[in-house]
């Protein structure tokens, strides 16, 4: 059975920079694109925003890419993440170090999961299914090195 690290504060564990790695994979396992870059968490009047910055390799396409979120906090260990322009995108609870989740967009799902590793490691995964879309995206997080 897997092991995951218990976050009972969001804030405290993600809080400050991260490293990270994005592998975006075709509904066969293929290798379609990938990112790398960094993201980072502060806390701004009660939310963790995340901001990541990156570049993109994607087919031909070389680029920039950004993304905000914002960490509501619902309870200890527990948030409402919403998008940058306040929709909601899903629930998170990391008190056990993992969590499922779902979100339905247009007429696509995207089916989500967290892994905590431990205090410098997480891991989310996206399997995204539907008449638009058909892939898997893989992130992995990690601290830099001190």
């Amino acid at each position: 059975m897997d092991e995951y690290f218990p976050v009972p504060d969001l804030a405290a564990h993600f809080g400050g920079e991260w490293r990270l790695d994005r592998e975006i994979l075709t509904a066969d396992g293929d290798p379609a694109g990938e990112v790398t870059g960094t993201a980072t968490f502060t806390e701004e009047d009660g939310v963790l925003v995340y901001r990541e910055a990156g570049e993109m390799r994607l087919g031909t396409y070389t680029g920039p890419v950004t993304r905000t979120l914002h960490y509501r906090p619902t309870a200890p260990g527990r948030a409402d993440v919403h998008f940058d322009h306040g929709g909601f995108f899903h629930a998170l609870d990391l008190r056990a170090g993992h969590w499922e989740t779902d979100h339905p967009c247009r007429d696509d799902l995207y089916r989500g999961s967290y892994r905590v590793l431990d205090a410098r490691r997480w891991r989310q995964e996206w399997a995204v299914r539907g008449p638009a879309k058909d892939h898997v995206i893989v992130t992995r997080f990690s601290r830099p090195p001190d």
